[in-house]
């Protein structure tokens, strides 16, 4: 499946827009997240390892001491934003423009690669996850906080309709349904644990399939 750069180019617009008062809008959200991230990164075991989407970079603060991360962002703004509080912190970190569903590193680059929130924004998600199957070791990991559709008919279907204006308005789609994309990609699910709401939000974190199926070229 070929990348669909017009709805890359929508999403990095988007994106690129919302960045000046992205972690103004996140203030609320964010109070649950920050929980949420040094669970995820305790979880992470290198040493090197990729972040996707790595926004404004509010999880550069929980990266574990002794690793050695490249993070990348669709957009310029979004990466502006993660070199200066890179530099804020004096983190070492590759910072990187680019895209999930077009990964320019060389097959089996990285221990683990992390992602929080992003899988919801991705055009062409399982593209994105087979590139991320394609960059992994075959002993790494895809660790991922996300949030999905509700399992409930009512709450989904909700969900399903408001799409589209939360797209519009904040850039994220709601109603991913990101641990059945998974299961779809050449990755196959380790654990799926339910942090609140519902089940709406979930840690996910999966390997490739096998040395032997693994991605090893883009599709």
């Amino acid at each position: 499946m070929p990348l669909d750069e017009q709805e890359t180019a929508r999403t990095q617009a988007r994106y690129q827009r919302i960045a000046p008062f992205y972690d103004a809008m996140e203030i609320l959200a964010e109070r649950r997240y920050a929980a949420w991230r040094p669970r995820l990164w305790s979880l992470v075991q290198g040493p090197k390892v990729l972040e996707v989407g790595v926004g404004t970079g509010k999880n550069i603060p929980y990266y574990p001491a002794g690793m050695v991360v490249t993070a990348i962002d669709l957009t310029p703004g979004m990466l502006k934003r993660s070199n200066a509080r890179a530099g804020d912190l004096d983190a070492d970190v590759n910072l990187q423009l680019g895209k999930v569903q077009d990964l320019d590193f060389p097959d089996n680059s990285f221990d683990d690669v992390v992602a929080t929130f992003v899988f919801c924004s991705v055009p062409d998600p399982i593209l994105g996850l087979n590139e991320i199957a394609r960059v992994l070791k075959s002993t790494g990991r895809l660790l991922l906080l996300e949030h999905v559709r509700s399992a409930n008919p009512v709450l989904g279907t909700l969900m399903h309709i408001l799409d589209p204006i939360t797209v519009r308005l904040m850039g994220p789609h709601i109603n991913r349904r990101t641990v059945e994309n998974v299961q779809r990609s050449h990755l196959q699910l380790e654990s799926v644990e339910d942090m609140g709401l519902g089940g709406i939000f979930k840690l996910i974190v999966a390997r490739i399939q096998s040395t032997e199926s693994k991605l090893r070229t883009r599709e």
